[in-house]
């Protein structure tokens, strides 16, 4: 027969769960009592017969009356009889105590614990099989608490065990990591230098006041063995050099797709789209002139870059219909014009003078910040190549530096560098027997602070669905929701990040959308309300009634205001993080996890580590800058 009711509810609630086996033991116990008693009294009052061999003062086994009756009932009936009505009284009294403890069983009020939700936090069973703690290698290891192998992978959190012991959490899978925490939380002290010092495969990190170079580089290029790049634009030296236009396939079918993807995102720098006419037709005006430029340097042996185009689009002693007409005249590919240089070129002899000169101003204002003699030098020449990251011979950690006083002028080369990374790195994948079979050296950690301040980057939004399987994982890090979600900076209210990252971890937070969300993340609950009501005068000595009521009740497992209220980091006078506060951390298809933050200047091991000096200047990757490539279009 079914249950009456449907209680299996919930994901963490097993459908088919055991049954209580406790009556029915207890009714073989009251039964073999019954037996040992008629047992033992017939030995009692059978007395001492030689010839049987029966003592009242052994203990016999339970049944042995049923074989003394089957041998000896003819000779000793009344005995028998006896001892059956002292077994039988036996008996009967157990099973009526068993069935009014069973009547009062099912009177008795019981509480369902999964009704209105079944949420929780998770246990140490629950993080070994998320991925985040390691798992025993054997019963006798886990039953004896001996110490398991370090984990591996980024640092999501840390977590308290019974017997108070802090536990790093480490996630090693492909899928990404999101985290929430707001400025000064410390989740640099936390999460991002524990994991750079510790990362041994690639890295690339944006490194806002350079403090992550200080603190981890030296490590990172003396014990993890990685070629460690240091790209600071406005820096007068000691940065590694790198030219956008160097990544163009040129001589290739993807050559126009290559500088038309580099042209928008040029044109536009905060990622909210080419929506005016002047931005679409800068656009396609510099796709001509990039194509023209790389062409034409090719051709004679020079270096061309983006301080090159913004040259020859303002070069004051020549007129700029001059260079329309050398962009329609140039022999670009075996002594033939290009189309869609010689296009680009037309369209702007056709426009009325007045339209064209807006075009051409709005083109060259997008091109403003490479007139920076410092920006020139550092975008001049390649000393390495987006695919070395993950294809050089040793790891490569590139740091993206930008102090904040750089920070908005430097962002479209900073959003040009990712935009093409991700894309020179995802795009080509074979597989071998059904599996998909990798086309890289190292896994590549692309750890992003502050990432919404890059602006929309559409091709990372849209490329965490799939990049994972091209060895490469993001660690996203933003203020709050508010600022992932925003419609003027963020991906908007329909934003897929949250939808392609499997951890999610969030420090206290200062916003109540934030709060709110992580709320949502941690569940519903049932949590049991108990009621008691009394009844009599309150000069009684005894009262006249007291009736007791139990009732389920639904809640947040983690409310917002619980949420706002967290423990924060404790810090001293000075502003310095003393002590570490509380955090969650959520891990799909597993409960929420109640954590700590880690701290690595707490932990011996990273203090040596981060006290590696850093080199003082950036390393280069000497190598053969080929223009050569591949039967699929990709540079060598």
């Amino acid at each position: 027969m079914k249950d009456r009711f449907n209680n299996h509810v919930g994901p963490q609630v097993k459908v088919d769960q055991p049954k209580s086996r406790l009556i029915p033991v207890l009714t073989i116990l009251v039964l073999l009592a019954g037996l040992q008693s008629a047992t033992q009294f017939f030995a009692y009052e059978f007395g001492y017969p030689p010839q049987l061999g029966v003592s009242f003062h052994h203990l016999y086994p339970p049944w042995s009356i049923l074989i003394w009756a089957h041998n000896w009932y003819g000779l000793y009936q009344a005995n028998m009889m006896k001892a059956a009505g002292v077994g039988m009284t036996v008996t009967a009294s157990g099973l009526l105590v068993l069935m009014v403890a069973k009547i009062m069983t099912a009177n008795s009020s019981k509480v369902n614990r999964y009704l209105h939700g079944s949420a929780r936090w998770a246990n140490q069973q629950d993080i070994e099989r998320a991925g985040l703690l390691p798992r025993p290698t054997s019963f006798w290891q886990k039953l004896t608490g001996q110490v398991q192998l370090a984990n591996t992978g980024v640092y999501v959190g840390a977590w308290k065990d019974k017997k108070g012991v802090t536990r790093y959490l480490r996630h090693n899978g492909a899928e990404h990591v999101l985290c929430y925490a707001p400025t000064r939380s410390g989740k640099g002290v936390g999460l991002v230098i524990p994991t750079l010092l510790s990362w041994e495969q690639s890295v690339v990190v944006t490194d806002l006041k350079g403090e992550l170079w200080e603190l981890t580089s030296g490590w990172r290029q003396k014990h993890a063995r990685n070629k460690v790049l240091r790209f600071e634009l406005a820096a007068l030296n000691g940065s590694v050099r790198w030219n956008a236009l160097d990544e163009i396939r040129l001589t290739t079918e993807y050559e126009v797709g290559d500088v038309q993807n580099l042209s928008t995102l040029l044109v536009d720098p905060d990622g909210k789209g080419l929506e005016t006419h002047w931005q679409k037709t800068a656009q396609a005006l510099l796709v001509g002139v990039i194509l023209h430029v790389l062409y034409k340097a090719q051709q004679e042996g020079r270096q061309a870059s983006l301080p090159t185009v913004d040259a020859i689009l303002s070069d004051p002693n020549r007129d700029i219909a001059e260079l329309w007409m050398e962009m329609i005249t140039y022999g670009h590919v075996n002594g033939k014009n290009h189309s869609a240089v010689g296009s680009a070129a037309r369209d702007m002899m056709d426009r009325p003078d007045e339209e064209s000169g807006s075009v051409l101003s709005t083109a060259k204002s997008y091109l403003a910040l490479y007139r920076d003699p410092v920006v020139q030098r550092n975008v001049s020449s390649s000393e390495f190549r987006i695919r070395d990251l993950m294809n050089f011979d040793d790891p490569v950690s590139l740091y993206i530096v930008t102090h904040p006083n750089d920070k908005a002028r430097l962002r479209p080369l900073v959003r040009v560098l990712v935009n093409m990374i991700i894309r020179l790195l995802a795009d080509k994948m074979e597989f071998v027997n059904g599996q998909p079979k990798a086309h890289y050296k190292h896994r590549l950690l692309m750890m992003f602070d502050e990432f919404p301040s890059l602006g929309k980057l559409e091709i990372l939004q849209e490329s965490l669905a799939f990049i994972a399987g091209y060895g490469i994982k993001c660690y996203l890090i933003c203020q709050d929701i508010n600022q992932l979600k925003s419609r003027e900076t963020g991906y908007g209210h329909d934003e897929t990040i949250t939808s392609n990252c499997h951890v999610q971890n969030a420090y206290p937070p200062n916003r109540f959308e934030t709060a709110e969300h992580l709320s949502k993340l941690s569940g519903q609950t049932t949590v049991s309300k108990e009621q008691i009501t009394t009844s009599g005068r309150r000069t009684s000595v005894l009262l006249g009634q007291v009736s007791r009521t139990i009732q389920e009740v639904q809640r947040p497992l983690l409310t917002p205001d619980e949420c706002l209220r967290m423990p924060g980091p404790i810090k001293d006078a000075e502003g310095l993080i003393e002590k570490a506060g509380d955090m969650v951390v959520y891990v799909a298809g597993f409960p929420a996890i109640y954590g700590v933050q880690p701290l690595f200047f707490k932990d011996h091991i990273f203090k040596a580590r981060a006290a590696v000096p850093a080199p003082a200047i950036s390393d280069k990757l000497n190598r053969t800058l080929s223009a050569d490539f591949d039967d699929e279009g990709i540079k060598l």
